[in-house]
């Protein structure tokens, strides 16, 4: 299964024929593994992996830190809950160290992205602090490279 799983991640799009040869499965047997792995919740979604440099779009990312105070009976679950469902979050994360939460924000500006922190985020009681950080540009996502390295050419050295 754990093959199976790897293969859907680099690419879910690979045609199931394809998929049941290299992990040499029946393709019904195949489609029966992946239907119950999505009826199971293990498979949430499909996504494609978006190089925003070619895309031509102006919304901005952020990685925003949270500070919080667990509530009692709650701990971090209920206060994760309901940042995660404002719309601009993408990701939210329970992380150990000196933050506790970790979020992923996308706004179509900069102003809508402080707006975000300063309306919505830091206005729940349990936040205590936050640390915004803003993406500048995507070497790899997902797995996934945007850029590929290229070699310097290096220039003949002459006497």
């Amino acid at each position: 299964m754990d093959a199976l799983i790897d293969l859907l991640q680099q690419n879910a799009l690979m045609p199931r024929a394809d998929m049941a040869r290299l992990l040499d499965k029946d393709p019904a047997e195949l489609d029966s593994a992946i239907t119950k792995l999505e009826a199971e919740g293990v498979i949430l979604g499909y996504q494609a992996i978006i190089n925003r440099e070619k895309w031509d779009t102006e919304k901005v990312t952020a990685i925003i830190e949270v500070k919080i105070t667990p509530e009692r009976d709650g701990g971090f679950d209920r206060i994760a809950s309901r940042i995660a469902k404002f719309e601009e979050v993408q990701s939210c994360y329970l992380v150990s160290g000196g933050y506790d939460l970790l979020i992923v924000i996308e706004a179509a500006s900069l102003r809508n992205a402080a707006a975000f922190v300063a309306e919505k985020l830091s206005t729940i009681g349990a936040v205590q602090a936050t640390a915004t950080h803003f993406r500048l540009k995507t070497y790899k996502e997902n797995g996934t490279f945007h850029q590929l390295e290229t070699a310097a050419e290096r220039l003949s050295v002459s006497p």
